[in-house]
């Protein structure tokens, strides 16, 4: 038994680096848990069932419970075929992680449509239909009466916080994912489900080249750069116990886990009608000036 004791969940992009480590830890705790992975290259060519099966099949040989799903979680019908695999396989579903994702990493004046429209498509979509067909279904269950204690768990990055020199596609569909998860969290929470994401800093095929110079075994034993490092934070989240958490953005890496904020109202200057232009460069200035320095992009 653990903290998420025959609680049914469902992992996207679980084959491989984090996602695989969270599926590992729900079943630890005691999860039913649905494995879903397209299995493709790391230039996205490809589709495979073994890198979901194997990790079925490592939860199988914990003693735990799982079953795997290749659909594309960016597909209408794929991400609604994703939940009813949970249906179908338990009975239920109380969790949903959102952590699918590639990049294709270009510097904006040498970007191509496509490179842009694949990334969004796989981590913004992706996101979106998974937890549309899962939202449907808990707002069925409690219109019907039933109790519902359902987690929600996105993944945005420290590119979709603060920006990412080469990344502009990534960046952007991230910080679509933190905005996206602070509406879901405001819309969800009367039918009894929480919203929260991870931005999280891991070694991946996806990082490999962003976190090359951490590569390094460690010396002290703790390798800080462990996806499993990552794990804990969201099976909590996934837990019971979470449930006076929602809309919050959670940075993680190693061993640390910390808080971020979001966007606030800052400082402002008004007058009663409208404003002159001329005037407006004064206003600026005093405004820059009672303000915070931005943190700065990521590679800037």
């Amino acid at each position: 038994m653990g903290i998420c004791d025959r609680r049914v969940v469902v992992v996207t992009g679980a084959g491989r680096g984090i996602g695989r480590e969270h599926a590992l830890e729900f079943a630890r705790q005691g999860a039913l848990v649905v494995v879903n992975d397209l299995g493709v290259s790391r230039q996205g060519s490809g589709r495979s069932g073994g890198p979901a099966q194997e990790v079925v099949d490592e939860i199988q040989a914990l003693g735990g419970q799982a079953v795997p799903n290749s659909d594309d979680v960016a597909d209408w019908d794929g991400a609604a075929r994703l939940v009813k695999t949970a249906l179908s396989a338990f009975g239920g579903l109380d969790v949903l992680v959102n952590n699918a994702g590639f990049v294709r990493d270009r510097m904006l004046v040498s970007m191509t449509e496509q490179e842009w429209d694949d990334v969004v498509r796989v981590h913004l979509k992706g996101h979106f239909l998974p937890l549309r067909h899962a939202a449907g279904h808990w707002r069925e269950r409690a219109k019907a009466g039933h109790p519902v204690a359902a987690r929600v768990i996105t993944t945005s990055s420290g590119a979709g916080l603060l920006g990412s020199v080469g990344q502009a596609n990534y960046a952007a569909a991230k910080a679509g994912i933190a905005a996206l998860t602070q509406v879901a969290a405001a819309e969800l929470a009367r039918y009894g489900v929480t919203v929260n994401a991870i931005a999280p800093a891991a070694r991946t095929r996806m990082t490999e080249a962003v976190f090359a110079e951490t590569m390094a075994a460690p010396s002290d034993g703790f390798d800080a750069m462990d996806p499993a490092n990552v794990a804990p934070l969201v099976a909590w989240l996934g837990s019971v116990e979470s449930g006076h958490v929602t809309g919050r953005m959670f940075e993680v890496e190693g061993g640390v886990i910390a808080l971020a904020t979001a966007w606030r109202h800052g400082p402002r200057a008004e007058r009663p009608g409208r404003w002159d232009p001329a005037d407006i460069g004064p206003a600026v200035r005093d405004l820059l000036a009672q303000a915070p320095d931005p943190h700065p992009v990521y590679g800037s």
